[in-house]
């Protein structure tokens, strides 16, 4: 069902996102590496899943936000070797196995213990277990930048083990999903020099926000499913206020359809858009309280760079050029704002929405 709040995991549930499908599963079959990027709420994790059901080899599922909100702000090696352990054995809390059943596990004989294997254990077992059933083993990391919280060297120990897996074990791919996309490609580093996966090949597929045709069809198509029939020039008025965001559209489709209302609707998809972008703020505020700052400026039509310094200055006290240009590029890589033509915009209008309204 297309207004299912939930992340979707099957083909029939995704809406004419076929040709980024066929990518992501063409990534996984012919790529050591593969990136899926987008902005939040666009959709990675429902096509990640789908893929990975339908992936012809063994699929490894993990949300990597999870890792590090039970970690409290950090992912030990230990615990991230547990949680496969607990994939494997059908008791994952953040992730799932595909392609395999428990039982043919427990007779291959993969077993690990957390607390005395490492990550690089982890892929050689992985690796023999794809060799004895005759399967590739692609592992899936979603919103992978939080793994730059692994260990104590900003992930490098675990990029590590990537790379030797990439030079040394056929038998295992990698899929990185990232919302914060300038994020994920400074922590993988194909490009840097520094980084342990260097120079290694990857495939890059990007899921975009639909155009305003699609994003009317998707809400047309989502009503026909549930039997409800709504006027157009409501589905052009949502389209209006949530641009071609899946998210916010499936979150408007579904209370439309339990409240039987544009207006209640609307309401109770920006009260809960207000709620997650808040939470969201809270967060990145931890980092520096200036980024609230700065996005409050955008928000209002402060979009020139000259702009945002003074409403900083006159909010927060004197902030240096440098560090203004820091804190911008941040929010670019964290995937909130977009430098367009000299001006920054947000990218999400929801997010633009209830920032300006705050």
């Amino acid at each position: 069902m297309l207004f299912d709040p939930r992340p979707k995991e099957r083909r029939e549930e995704i809406f004419d996102r076929e040709k980024e499908l066929e990518s992501i599963l063409n990534g996984m079959n012919e790529y050591p590496i593969s990136l899926i990027i987008g902005i939040r709420r666009v959709g990675k994790s429902s096509l990640l899943k789908v893929a990975l059901n339908e992936y012809s080899g063994i699929g490894i599922y993990m949300d990597t936000r999870r890792l590090y909100s039970a970690g409290s702000g950090s992912i030990s090696s230990a615990m991230l070797v547990d949680e496969i352990t607990r994939i494997l054995l059908g008791k994952g809390r953040v992730g799932f196995l595909r392609g395999i059943k428990v039982e043919e596990i427990n007779l291959l004989g993969l077993h690990l213990k957390p607390r005395e294997s490492t990550w690089v254990d982890v892929l050689d077992r992985l690796e023999q277990f794809g060799r004895k059933t005759g399967k590739k083993v692609v592992i899936a990391f979603d919103e992978a930048q939080y793994l730059r919280f692994f260990g104590s060297r900003g992930g490098k120990d675990f990029l590590a083990g990537v790379a030797y897996a990439y030079d040394s074990l056929p038998n295992i791919s990698f899929v990185f999903t990232g919302s914060e996309v300038g994020l994920l490609h400074d922590f993988v580093g194909i490009d840097d020099y520094s980084s342990p996966l260097y120079g290694r090949i990857s495939e890059e597929i990007e899921i975009r926000a639909f155009p305003r045709e699609l994003s009317e069809e998707f809400l047309r198509r989502g009503f026909a499913e549930v039997g409800v029939k709504v006027p157009e020039d409501e589905i052009r008025r949502a389209v209006d206020e949530l641009d071609g965001i899946p998210g916010w559209l499936v979150e408007f489709g579904f209370n439309y359809w339990k409240k039987g209302s544009f207006e209640k609707a609307i309401e109770t998809t920006m009260n809960r858009a207000k709620a997650m972008i808040k939470e969201e703020l809270f967060e990145l505020e931890k980092r520096s309280p200036r980024y609230a700052l700065i996005l409050k400026a955008i928000s209002i039509g402060l979009s020139r760079w000259s702009q945002i310094k003074d409403y900083v200055e006159a909010k927060g006290g004197p902030i240096t050029n440098a560090r203004l240009n820091s804190l911008l590029v941040n929010l670019e890589k964290m995937g909130w704002i977009k430098k367009e033509n000299g001006r920054y915009h947000i990218i999400d209008p929801v997010v633009e929405k209830v920032i300006k309204e705050d």
